[in-house]
C-alpha cells in the first residue's frame, strides 16, 4: 500500500522543509520493520518549489495471518484462501495507519528538533491515496462527510472493478486525493484514525486502551466533528461499550477545549497577571467569568454581575469570597493534603501555596491549556525545591475513579459540578467520595435563585453557556444529604457571597466530613439555609 505526501514553498519557506517534519532525509532511501512487513520512505522530488515524500508499505500475508488477523472479509476459517490472498497488502487500512504511526512518530506529534518553529505551520499538503477501502454502499460521499469539515478538499474516486467491463460498476475501492492548508502533524493524525474508519475494521483485537489512541489522534478536531459518533464506533470496532466510553470522554474533551480557548484568550490579555477578575465584580466589560471544570474564567457572555456595588467593594470579588470560605472551611479540618478538583487555572491552588497548614496540593484538570497557564502563573518552574515540592498538576477526567486522588485529607470541587450533565453526577460522586474517599470535601456551586439580581442576566438565563444546571439551595441541599447519606459523610451547607434576605447568596458551599471525622466536632451537622425553596 502507498501514501504520498506533497507540498510546494517559495525561496523563504523552501519545500524541502518537509523533510525537517518529517524526520526524513531526502537523499535517503530508508526502512523501518513492522509487525506485518517493511515500510520504505522515500523522496521521488524534493526542491524548494515542490517537495514529495512516499511511503511504500509492504505487507507479508504470512506475517499477517501468524498474528491472528489475516483472514478475508468474511473472517469465516473456511476461507483457507482468503487467509493468504487478500486486499490487506494492497489497500489503505489499519495497517497503513500504524505504519504512519511507527515511521512518523515524531511528525505526528508535531515535534521538530532542528527547526521548533516548522511543526506549527500551517502548509499547503496534497495527501494522495491510490486505493482506499471504504465499507458499505456510501463510497465517495462517506469520505467526504469525513474529511471535508476538517479543511481538506476531497477528490474521491471510485475504482472500476475492471477498466475493460465497466459494465461490472465500480469496486469497494476508492483513489483518494485531499488537499488543504494544515499543520503536517493534524493531517497525519486524520490519516491515522480516519483510514480504519472508512475501511470498517482493523487488524488487530480492539482492547480498552484504543479509547486513549482515539481520544490523544483526536485531540482539538475529533470532539467537534460532525460525524464523531460513526468515527468513535467504526474505529472501535464497532464495540458499544468502548464507543459510550469515547463518547463521555469526547463530551468532556468538548469542555476542555472550550477552556483551553477561553483560558488562551484571557492568558493572551493579561499575561503576568496572577488572577483574572470576574465581569461586574472588579473587572472591565469583556473580561471572563466562571471557567470550566472549576477555571475562574469564561467566556464574554452573560455577565455575573453582583448586584449593588458596596457590596463588591466590601467583600471583594466573588470568586476571592468564595476561595476564602473554602479556606475557613478546610483550616477547620485541619487539612494539609488538599486536592483540588478541577483546578483551571490555579487560583486556589495560589492560595492553598500560601497556607503554612498545607503541605501539599494536587491540581487536576480536564484541560491541558489551563495546567500550562496554571504552572505558568503559579511559576512552578521558578519555584525552590521544597516548594515545588509541595504542588503538582495533573490532567484528569473527574467522573473516572483516579488511584493518584487517594490518600488526601480533603477535595475541594469549586464551581465544578454545574458543567457536568445530570447523567453523569453520579460517576463524579463515586469518583470523589466513593473511591478517592478524602476526610473532607468542599463543593461550591451558584443558587440559581439569585440569578434574578443578576442586571445583565436575561430572565431564564444561567450564568454560563457551559453550565448544564444550576440548583436552587433547597436542591443543592437535597443532593448535598444524599450523597452524604450514600457514602458515609456528614454535610454543613453555607452562603457564599452578599446575602440577599429574599434569594440567598450567589453562591453555596457545602462542607462534606467522613462521619468519623466529623463526630469530634459537635458543630458538624447536616443543615440547610433559611429560606430554601425549589426553583
Amino acid at each position: 500500500m502507498f501514501v504520498s505526501i506533497s507540498t510546494t514553498g517559495t525561496a523563504e519557506n523552501p519545500a524541502s522543509d518537509l523533510g525537517f517534519l518529517l524526520h526524513k532525509h531526502p537523499d535517503k532511501v530508508q526502512r523501518f520493520a513492522t509487525t506485518h512487513g517493511t515500510a520504505h520512505v522515500f523522496y521521488p522530488e524534493s526542491g524548494e518549489q515542490v517537495c514529495t515524500a512516499a511511503l511504500l508499505l509492504e505487507v507479508d500475508p504470512a506475517a499477517l495471518l501468524r498474528q491472528g488477523r489475516g483472514k478475508g472479509r468474511s473472517g469465516s476459517p473456511d476461507h483457507a484462501l482468503a487467509q493468504y490472498v487478500n486486499d490487506r497488502p494492497y489497500a489503505a487500512s489499519s495497517l497503513l495507519a500504524v505504519a504512519l504511526r511507527t515511521v512518523y512518530r515524531s511528525a505526528m506529534k508535531g515535534e521538530c528538533v532542528h527547526r521548533p518553529e516548522l511543526p506549527g505551520r500551517a502548509i499547503p499538503l496534497r495527501i494522495g491515496l491510490p486505493a482506499v477501502p471504504v465499507a458499505g454502499a456510501e463510497g465517495p460521499e462517506l469520505v467526504e462527510r469525513l474529511f471535508a469539515p476538517l479543511g481538506w478538499q476531497v477528490d474521491a474516486r471510485p475504482v472500476p472493478l475492471d477498466e475493460a467491463f465497466p459494465e461490472w460498476g465500480d469496486s469497494r475501492y476508492v483513489r483518494l486525493e485531499l488537499t488543504g492548508t494544515l499543520r503536517l502533524a493534524d493531517a497525519l493524525q486524520h490519516l491515522y484514525v480516519l483510514l480504519p474508519v472508512l475501511d470498517g475494521s482493523k487488524h488487530y483485537w480492539v482492547a480498552p486502551d484504543e479509547v486513549d489512541k482515539l481520544l490523544a489522534a483526536g485531540q482539538g478536531w475529533l470532539a467537534d466533528h460532525p460525524e464523531q459518533a460513526l468515527i468513535a464506533r467504526r474505529y472501535l470496532s464497532r464495540r458499544w461499550s468502548l464507543t459510550r466510553l469515547a463518547m463521555e470522554r469526547l463530551a468532556l474533551a468538548r469542555l476542555a477545549e472550550a477552556d483551553d480557548r477561553e483560558a488562551e484568550e484571557i492568558d493572551n490579555a493579561v499575561p503576568d497577571v496572577p488572577e483574572a477578575p470576574e465581569v461586574g465584580e472588579a473587572g472591565e466589560a469583556g473580561e471572563a467569568v466562571e471557567g470550566v471544570e472549576g477555571a475562574e474564567a469564561g467566556p464574554a457572555g452573560p455577565a455575573e454581575t453582583v448586584g449593588p456595588a458596596a457590596d463588591a467593594e466590601r467583600g471583594g470579588s466573588l470568586a476571592a469570597q468564595r476561595r476564602a470560605a473554602i479556606l475557613a472551611a478546610l483550616a477547620r479540618t485541619g487539612a494539609a493534603r488538599v486536592l483540588d478538583l478541577g483546578c483551571g487555572q490555579g487560583e486556589l491552588v495560589g492560595a492553598l501555596l500560601k497556607e503554612p497548614r498545607v503541605t501539599e496540593v494536587l491540581g487536576v484538570d480536564v484541560s491541558s491549556r489551563a495546567l500550562t497557564i496554571a504552572a505558568r502563573r503559579l511559576r512552578l518552574d521558578r519555584l525552590p525545591e521544597r516548594q515545588a515540592r509541595r504542588v503538582k498538576l495533573v490532567q484528569g477526567a473527574l467522573t473516572y475513579t483516579d488511584a493518584r486522588l487517594k490518600g488526601y485529607d480533603a477535595a475541594v470541587l469549586c464551581e465544578v459540578v454545574e458543567h457536568l450533565d445530570l447523567p453523569r453526577l453520579p460517576a463524579l460522586e463515586y469518583a470523589v467520595f466513593g473511591a478517592a474517599r478524602p476526610a473532607a470535601v468542599v463543593v461550591t456551586t451558584p443558587n440559581a435563585e439569585y440569578n434574578v439580581r443578576w442586571e445583565t442576566l436575561p430572565a431564564g438565563r444561567m450564568r454560563h453557556d457551559d453550565h448544564r444546571f444550576e440548583w436552587s439551595r433547597a436542591e443543592f441541599a437535597a443532593w448535598a444529604r444524599q450523597v452524604a447519606g450514600t457514602y458515609g459523610y456528614t454535610v454543613d451547607l453555607e452562603p457564599v457571597g452578599p446575602l440577599d434576605p429574599e434569594v440567598g447568596a450567589p453562591t453555596q458551599l457545602a462542607h462534606f466530613r467522613l462521619a468519623a471525622e466529623a463526630a469530634d466536632t459537635p458543630e458538624a451537622t447536616t443543615t440547610a439555609p433559611e429560606g430554601s425553596a425549589h426553583r
